[in-house]
């Protein structure tokens, strides 16, 4: 079995300090086998927001994966924005903008899909899906394979107008294609799971949808802070959305799928 603990849309800069040190001490009771952030480490991209996003993820062991989201770009430095994007978010975070970890039972790839010219919606590239299917082609059949983005694949079931990541369709059968089992994101600071192929009636398989909320920030939009823990444990994948109380991080709810042949069917 593996654990993945998804985190996202932390926005130093504008947290509250003891969420932080919750989600610290949740983190290191969980021991996860990979930590995922999937974007916004920063509320405006300043050095100092960096500084503070570095230092929280130095202080947990497990792997990362790591990739930026649309506020890790400078908003107003516009010399920045354009000609250095993500060159704060290089220095301090990671200079690997398609970070890979691998093992005997997962393969999980992460993909930058913020972009200079779109201050809240991202992309995918045509070069990013060819690096998705070249890394995922690679991996044997029997792995569960994660990708990784900030903008979200599907909307939350409230509110199907939110916007997606751009080229969405194009990406998916892609996705289907070289088996990926799960997308991961945030950006919408809402926590939710769905199958992919709802929205994407053409795919062959089905393909898992996790979204994570805000994990530490003060801008929630109508719920707790909040975090993913995957548990991976074929046939079966549990989704544990775990919200803050004011106090510490608890089990808010729990989803289960069971894979049955190329379907995930959920288990209630």
């Amino acid at each position: 079995m593996r654990t993945i603990a998804h985190i996202s849309d932390l926005h130093f800069g504008r947290v509250d300090d003891r969420v932080v040190e919750g989600l610290l001490a949740d983190l290191e009771i969980l021991e996860p086998t990979l930590l995922v952030v999937s974007g916004d480490f920063t509320q405006r991209a300043r050095r100092g927001q960096f500084a503070a996003a570095r230092a929280f993820l130095d202080r947990i062991a497990s792997p990362k994966i790591l990739i930026p989201g649309n506020h890790d770009i400078p908003f107003y430095d516009f010399t920045r924005r354009f000609f250095s994007p993500l060159g704060r978010y290089q220095r301090y975070i990671t200079d690997d903008l398609t970070p890979f970890f691998q093992d005997d039972e997962i393969a999980v790839l992460g993909i930058n899909t913020a972009r200079s010219l779109a201050f809240q919606g991202g992309r995918i590239s045509h070069v990013q899906i060819d690096q998705v299917k070249s890394h995922f082609m690679a991996v044997p059949p029997d792995h569960f394979k994660v990708l990784v983005t900030h903008h979200p694949f599907i909307p939350p079931p409230e509110d199907s107008t939110l916007a997606l990541v751009g080229r969405a369709g194009l990406a998916i059968h892609a996705l289907d294609d070289c088996g990926v089992d799960l997308l991961l994101a945030g950006h919408l600071h809402l926590g939710y799971t769905g199958d992919a192929r709802a929205y994407y009636l053409p795919i062959k398989r089905s393909i898992l949808v996790a979204q994570a909320g805000t994990a530490t920030s003060t801008r929630r939009r109508g719920e707790p802070n909040n975090y993913n823990v995957i548990s991976i444990d074929l046939p079966t994948v549990t989704f544990e959305l775990r919200g803050w109380d004011g106090g510490k991080f608890l089990p808010h709810s729990v989803t289960r799928y069971l894979q049955v042949e190329t379907d995930w069917r959920r288990v209630e």
